[in-house]
């Protein structure tokens, strides 16, 4: 019985497989004094005999150790990795097992699969009170359980830059999807365990450097099949009589509360329109005569006059709770996700009712057509990273960018079968390009397509053939109502955490030298299309960056 094991950085994939993987050995990485760091040790169990599985445990030393968390990448299965279309820039195109969910370790032990290559996913959370600067060295040991025998170690050195990331400014949401969060956990919507997974879900969220909540006053008409629905999490209260509508706050109070607790800054309102067109109301439970009836949905013309009526009579009252609590500067308002130029007159219309009921507060809608905002239709456009450059061209103030399932070829993405250096490149390229706000549509959607199914995410990863796995979800549900991260969040983080670096060097020295220092060391110009597509020279430039840093403070 023979154990190797190696660190590595973290953006290697190490696939299930008997083949030994193609990995640069590290001995030293850095970081702030407020920032995660994360890196893999990468493990085979060789054994000549027919045992299957073996179980060890660890221990790991070094003056970090009690703030660095240890946890297993597993793997799960993808019918579809990607679409017909791909580029180079793919590691798969098959489908098969692909490495994603960290899970933790419970008493510090997990079993191996023997002959196979698997890892550890090892990560430093800085303490609330700053270690001092310096190097800290780190031993890992892992034992057989049985014998108590030490079977492997490896060392690696931390080294710790004494200054503090900036605060991030970008704006970052990735929606949460709660009714999937009931669904999965099967608990009632708004019972206590439905808040506490809400509330489990966000902080995750929070810590991984999402600062908007997508916040469901009405339940989400996101990926919703026509004539179909999604469980229902309304978190406004509506009653009609003979004297109009009146609105509960109750519930919103509630939500706003909660994640403001967690750290959410900002809130981004579900859309009031379905989406790709815009065409029909939300699913909206009204109470008349007592009784709970979905008054607004699938069968209403939202721009005819009863769903204007009540928009009308809502966002007064809705935007005067926001500005009672002092949130106007940090509400945002969707009219309809992705609308095409197909759909641009009812999208205008749409525009044209709800603008004048949302003045002083911010709208904001994803899109790929630069006519959109042209014609003054949307006042912050949320660009698809394929599409950014004629706003970048047009100097939109305040761009923000997106990227989603189509997004497949040529620009940064997370799917399971691209490498990690494609999902980390966008820290840098939203830095470069001064983007306010990155929006993804797939925390933890846990639906099939158009949610005709309710899902487990560990099986179904690909939301039935229908987006490329990876694409959906960044944390699966795990025990006890708490999320499971995957290596793409953390991945996504850590180029969130290098925008904060180069901000930063930024501060101490000037832009033209950040600029010019990303691209000495990347080899180009990046754009949102052109970037290294290895992982070696984006954490070259990390390395540099911190160099740069210490010896300027």
């Amino acid at each position: 019985m023979r154990l190797s094991l190696t660190f590595t950085h973290s953006l290697e994939k190490i696939f299930h497989s008997h083949n030994a993987p193609q990995i640069d050995q590290i001995n030293k990485l850095s970081g702030l004094s407020n920032e995660m760091i994360s890196w893999q040790g990468v493990y085979c169990l060789h054994r000549a005999d027919n045992e299957t599985r073996r179980e060890l445990s660890y221990r790991l030393e070094g003056s970090l150790a009690e703030y660095i968390s240890v946890r297993q990448v597993q793997s799960v299965p993808s019918h579809f990795p990607c679409y017909a279309q791909t580029d180079e820039n793919y590691l798969r195109t098959e489908p098969g097992l692909f490495p994603d969910p960290l899970m933790p370790l419970t008493e510090q032990r997990f079993f191996v699969a023997n002959n196979y290559y698997g890892c550890l996913w090892l990560t430093y959370t800085p303490p609330s009170t700053p270690v001092p600067g310096g190097d800290c060295p780190l031993n890992l040991t892992l034992f057989d359980v049985i014998s108590g025998e030490a079977l492997a170690s490896a060392a690696l050195t931390l080294h710790i830059v004494p200054v503090e990331l900036p605060p991030q400014t970008l704006l970052h949401t990735e929606w949460v999807h709660t009714d999937c969060l009931a669904d999965y956990y099967r608990v009632p919507v708004f019972s206590p365990e439905y808040w506490l997974a809400v509330r489990n879900f966000v902080r995750c969220a929070v810590n991984s450097g999402v600062n908007m909540l997508l916040t469901p006053i009405f339940t989400p008409p996101l990926d919703t099949a026509v004539g179909g629905e999604r469980t229902t999490v309304q978190l406004i209260g509506v009653q009609r009589s003979a004297q109009g509508y009146r609105f509960d706050f109750q519930r919103l109070a509630q939500w706003v509360d909660m994640a403001q607790e967690e750290g959410i800054e900002h809130f981004e309102i579900a859309p009031l329109f379905t989406q790709w067109g815009a065409a029909h109301a939300p699913k909206i439970l009204v109470e008349i005569d007592g009784a709970l009836c979905p008054l607004f949905g699938w069968h209403t013309d939202a721009h005819a006059q009863e769903y204007q009526q009540f928009l009308q009579a809502l966002l007064p009252a809705l935007t005067a709770w926001f500005r009672d609590r002092q949130l106007q500067q940090q509400v945002w308002f969707h009219i309809s996700d992705e609308p095409t130029l197909e759909n641009i007159a009812v999208y205008q219309r749409a525009v044209a009712a709800l603008c004048p009921l949302l003045a002083g507060f911010r709208t904001f809608d994803a899109l790929s057509d630069y006519a959109f905002y042209r014609q003054g239709l949307v006042e912050t456009p949320v660009a698809a990273t394929d599409h950014i450059d004629a706003f970048l061209e047009h100097q939109v103030p305040g761009l923000w960018a997106y990227y989603c399932c189509v997004q497949k070829t040529e620009v940064a993405n997370r799917f399971f079968a691209q490498p990690s250096a494609r999902n980390r490149i966008l820290g840098i390229q939203l830095y470069l390009y001064n983007i306010s706000g990155f929006l993804h549509w797939g925390f933890n959607f846990y639906n099939s397509g158009h949610s005709r199914e309710k899902l487990n995410p560990y099986a179904v990863t690909d939301c039935r053939n229908a987006f490329p796995s990876g694409d959906a979800f960044v944390v699966y549900p795990g025990e006890n109502l708490t999320p499971v991260e995957s290596l793409r969040l953390r991945v996504l983080h850590q180029g969130l955490q290098d925008m904060r670096a180069l901000q930063l060097l930024e501060s101490l020295t000037d832009r033209h030298t950040v600029e010019a220092l990303i691209e000495q060391e990347l080899g180009m110009r990046i754009t949102f299309k052109r970037y290294p597509h290895q992982a070696a020279p984006l954490l070259r430039l990390r390395e540099a960056v911190n160099q740069r840093i210490e010896a300027l403070i």
